[in-house]
C-alpha cells in the first residue's frame, strides 16, 4: 500500500533507510526503490538534510556519513562528487553526498549519519533562488 505521500508503508514493498540526526536519535524510513537519500529528506521534514544546490553536484551540503557495511556497498563516487566532498564539514572515509546515493534493495537497512554542520559556499556572483 502507497501512502498519501507515494512513500510504500509496508516492509515488504520498500527500502528501510536508517537515519542518525546530529543528536544521536535514529530516524527509520521505509523508502522507496529508486529515490536518493536527497528525495528522501525532501519528503521527510523531520529529516534535516539542505541540499541546497538539489542535486547538482555544486555543493556539499547532502553530505551524509554512511555506515561502513553499505559503504562498500555503493558505486564508487565520481570525480564531481569527490570534489563536492573534498568541501565537506566533518569528511570521513565513509562520506558521500545524499543526493548521488539511489536506494536500491541490496541497500535495505542503510544506516547514514547527519553531520553536525554544513558548509554552503557561495562562490562570488551565483545567484540562489
Amino acid at each position: 500500500m502507497v501512502s498519501p505521500n507515494n512513500h510504500y508503508t509496508t516492509k515488504s514493498e520498500g527500502v528501510t533507510i536508517n537515519f542518525i540526526t546530529p543528536e544521536g536519535d535514529k530516524k527509520t524510513i521505509i523508502a522507496n526503490k529508486g529515490e536518493s537519500i536527497m528525495d528522501i529528506s525532501h519528503t521527510h521534514d523531520d529529516i534535516e538534510l539542505e541540499c541546497a544546490c538539489e542535486g547538482s553536484l555544486a555543493c556539499s551540503t547532502c553530505h551524509v556519513i554512511v555506515d561502513p557495511e553499505y559503504y562498500k556497498k555503493l558505486e564508487e563516487p565520481t570525480d564531481e562528487e569527490n570534489d563536492m566532498l573534498d568541501l565537506a564539514f566533518g569528511l570521513t572515509e565513509t562520506s558521500r553526498l545524499g543526493c548521488q546515493i539511489v536506494m536500491e534493495k541490496d541497500l535495505d537497512g542503510i544506516t547514514v549519519t547527519l553531520p553536525s554542520a554544513t558548509r554552503n559556499v557561495q562562490l562570488k556572483g551565483s545567484k540562489l533562488s
